[in-house]
């Protein structure tokens, strides 16, 4: 069955949705994007992702073309058309369509493209067994807290971490883990504190990192941000990564050592069970 897909106003077949090949997303990468949840037919953190978005846009100088009430109501509709009930639903907005210049047009029309992915989200393998990732040098650009369609460097990351024969990239600066190649970096010492690297330009603002902290905050798990290097992730008792698509999933293996027992961690398996009660719970 054919995905519906909403493209500058109109819900088209997939097949049907045509971007111009001057659109500057296209030519420059010029355009950000945003990646929703979907579990039983709602929405899961739809107000993060808002307004995560509006940071992006604002950062690049791009203009939504529709009102933040009509945005949430496609969302909802594209859920309704493809009859979504488990999965994602992604977003990409670029400045538009001009005759190639490296100089912004005058007056761009924003490109607006919405699709869902249909997926399990909360039932994934990977839970039971963990995830394992090789360390790779991290050559991305230093605006990483824009969600920008970007995605060429990742991609290699985690193509080379594949090769290397593991699951995804962990990416390293200056002899510190920034993040995964899609996903939010953390550890677990040993005397149970989380650590998570801190806010700032070197990583993405993650949403789902934002309510995982305020979980364990809630939960009485002490977390302390700061960077945290290689050696002291290799050395932990547990390790994860948070994002929209993964919610909290257990790495059991970096650069073929395992971390702690080799097994998934207690606390990163119940901040994942905390995480999808109280999200799905507050889901629109």
């Amino acid at each position: 069955m054919s995905r519906i897909v909403y493209l500058n106003g109109e819900w088209l077949p997939e097949a049907d949705a045509k971007v111009s090949i001057f659109d500057r997303g296209f030519l420059f990468a010029d355009a950000i994007y945003e990646v929703t949840g979907v579990i039983g037919g709602k929405l899961l953190e739809y107000d993060g992702h808002s307004a995560r978005l509006k940071r992006s846009i604002t950062e690049l100088g791009i203009e939504l073309p529709i009102s933040t009430e009509e945005l949430l109501e496609v969302h909802r509709e594209i859920v309704r058309r493809n009859d979504l009930n488990e999965g994602l639903i992604y977003l990409q907005i670029s400045r538009g369509a001009a005759d190639r210049d490296f100089a912004f047009p005058k007056q761009p029309k924003p490109t607006l493209v919405l699709f869902t992915q249909a997926k399990s989200v909360i039932e994934n393998p990977k839970v039971k067994t963990g995830m394992s990732v090789a360390l790779l040098p991290d050559w991305r650009w230093e605006r990483r807290d824009i969600k920008t369609v970007q995605l060429l460097y990742p991609s290699m990351a985690k193509m080379q971490a594949m090769e290397k024969g593991a699951d995804d990239a962990w990416l390293v600066e200056d002899g510190f883990v920034t993040e995964a190649s899609s996903a939010t970096a953390h550890i677990i010492e040993k005397d149970g504190k989380l650590i998570t690297r801190p806010l700032s330009n070197a990583i993405l603002h993650g949403i789902t990192r934002a309510s995982v902290l305020d979980i364990a905050d809630k939960a009485g798990i002490p977390y302390e941000e700061r960077p945290f290097s290689p050696e002291e992730a290799k050395n932990a008792a547990e390790a994860f990564i948070t994002s929209a698509t993964s919610f909290v999933l257990p790495v059991t293996v970096i650069d073929g050592q395992p971390v702690g027992d080799g097994k998934p961690g207690p606390l990163t398996l119940k901040l994942r069970e905390l995480y999808i009660a109280h999200k799905t719970a507050s889901a629109i």
